[in-house]
């Protein structure tokens, strides 16, 4: 069996530290708002979610780069780690969606870890402004719109 070379423990630098620690963060935080209401997936799934997808793409982008995955002939595709990320992202999701008592819940939660893991992917990727506008932008929505959805919809079930 042929492997790549190892990375040896002294190569552990600060840019690695940053992607996979901010990624955990952000996770943190992103599952606050579901923590905070009781509902389905929390602050260590989605901090779970968020560090794994960076770590996957940290890996993949490393693992694309030491195999010469950008020399011709070469059949090395790092979107695939993308598309699979998606699948067990939407396997998760349709885990929690349930449909009861004529309404349907949690769809909230299971786009909120969609989201997660694409801003894990973005940590991952040292997309950094895509992170900074991803983690506002969400906290936002699920914040702000929270608060429009109870003042001018109290009689909706905004709990999702």
């Amino acid at each position: 069996m042929e492997l790549n070379d190892p990375i040896l423990v002294h190569w552990f630098d600060a840019d690695l530290l940053m992607r996979l620690g901010i990624a955990a963060v952000i996770g943190l935080l992103l599952g606050l708002d579901r923590e905070l209401r009781g509902l389905a997936a929390g602050m260590r799934t989605h901090g779970l979610i968020c560090f794994s997808a960076a770590a996957m793409t940290v890996s993949v982008i490393a693992l694309y780069h030491a195999l010469d995955g950008g020399q011709p002939n070469t059949r090395l595709d790092p979107l695939r780690v993308f598309e699979a990320t998606g699948a067990f992202i939407g396997i998760v999701g349709a885990g929690l969606i349930v449909f009861s008592k004529g309404s349907v819940k949690n769809l909230t939660t299971a786009a909120h870890l969609w989201l997660t893991a694409v801003i894990g992917l973005a940590c991952g990727a040292g997309q950094w402004p895509l992170v900074a506008m991803g983690a506002a932008i969400s906290v936002v929505m699920l914040t702000l719109l929270r608060v429009i959805e109870r003042r001018f919809f109290p009689d909706e079930d905004s709990t999702a």
